[in-house]
């Protein structure tokens, strides 16, 4: 199944190198494309830590996204009524901590709660955040939303007049389709290599606690809280260290969606995005960091890449609308042939080491015989 994935992936990377080459994508969108894929990856890391580590139920996605963003922008955005101008380095901070507070805020009465319990209880965060980011307008300028937000590195040294500096560059493979870089272009090569730094770093801290104690001790509250609890755990204490934790994920992601936008608004908080997060963690496996990664990108190949259907001549069909239909059909194949995931995570479950010791089989490889089983040894 990793072969299929890894195929999967190439082949969208080579129809979107198509359309920059015929013309029909934008070289600019198309790295806009790609920092959607990663902020998509970031929200999927960050539910994989609550619901595939620990079990816990989180219907506030949207809440915590939307906290990361809205703090950014508060603080840099040219129309903030607080703030404004100040370093996107602070807006990041001070987003994360806002995104911990309403955490810990939120954890302390339902982090006690099971099951559906607290699915519940966090079921109407993201709309409450949404209605109070909405009405209070002497904060957040209500529907108007806010505008102007800087480009991430604003301010700093080289980066900030990156995209000034480089030339512009026409280039023609085919004939009448030509490939136009200008300064948008260079401003979302930043743009792509700060969510490629935000990732990797998310996805290495959390490969290393993920088979550390502290990660398999959240696995054995989600397989079985009591015997957690048995064993001497503090499981209100472990749940909520792992929904901060992955609270604070998805409003890095917020973050950085509001220097990827340069804009946001109350619609940013809509449930549906908490709909499409869940969708990744469970196509790509519960658990799974991989898993997690590799279903963001399926959500932003159904979400984006059937707004090109349309103009292909043969489609008869208005397929934006039936994206959720395309992506309800999907989890249901999943739950049906795949129900532990496209990527699920036994193997990043163990140090790769204890394999090398142990001589497990890879993927697609056999085990080879031992002596014991009836084989030579050899």
């Amino acid at each position: 199944m990793e072969r299929y994935s890894v195929a999967f992936v190439l082949a969208l990377l080579l129809a979107i190198g198509v359309g920059l080459v015929t013309g029909g994508l934008g070289p600019t969108y198309a790295l806009y494309l790609i920092g959607l894929v990663g902020m998509y990856m970031l929200l999927s890391l960050g539910l994989n830590v609550q619901w595939g580590y620990t079990g816990l139920i989180n219907f506030s996605v949207a809440a915590f996204f939307g906290l990361g963003a809205y703090g950014t922008a508060i603080l840099t955005a040219d129309n903030s009524p607080i703030a404004g101008g100040l370093s996107p380095v602070l807006g990041l901070f001070v987003g994360l901590l806002l995104a911990a507070v309403l955490a810990v805020i939120i954890g302390i009465p339902t982090l006690r709660l099971r099951a559906d319990y607290l699915a519940i209880a966090s079921l109407g965060l993201a709309e409450v955040v949404r209605l109070i980011v909405l009405n209070e307008r002497e904060y957040t300028n209500g529907s108007a939303g806010l505008r102007g937000i800087p480009g991430f590195f604003e301010g700093w040294p080289v980066l900030s007049t990156f995209p000034q500096a480089m030339p512009g560059l026409r280039i023609e493979v085919i004939p009448g389709s030509p490939i136009v870089l200008q300064q948008p272009f260079y401003q979302a090569v930043l743009n792509v290599g700060l969510v490629f730094v935000f990732v990797a770093v998310t996805f290495l801290l959390l490969r290393r606690v993920h088979r550390s104690p502290w990660g398999r001790v959240l696995r054995t509250i989600r397989g079985d809280e009591d015997l957690a609890e048995a064993l001497g755990k503090n499981t209100y204490g472990f749940k909520m260290q792992s929904f901060v934790l992955g609270s604070v994920i998805m409003a890095l992601a917020g973050v950085f969606y509001a220097h990827l936008n340069l804009f946001v608004s109350p619609g940013d908080f809509e449930p549906i995005n908490t709909f499409y997060v869940w969708i990744a963690v469970i196509l790509g496996g519960s658990g799974s960091n991989r898993g997690a990664m590799f279903g963001g990108f399926v959500v932003i190949a159904i979400r984006e890449g059937t707004r090109f259907l349309n103009g292909i001549d043969f489609v008869v069909l208005d397929i934006g609308p039936l994206r959720l239909l395309a992506v309800g059909l999907l989890i249901i194949l999943v739950m049906r042939f795949r129900p532990e995931g496209v990527l699920p995570p036994q193997r990043e479950l163990i140090w790769p080491s204890a394999l090398d010791d142990a001589d497990v089989p890879g993927p697609g490889e056999t085990q080879r015989p031992h002596a014991a089983d009836g084989g030579d040894g050899s």
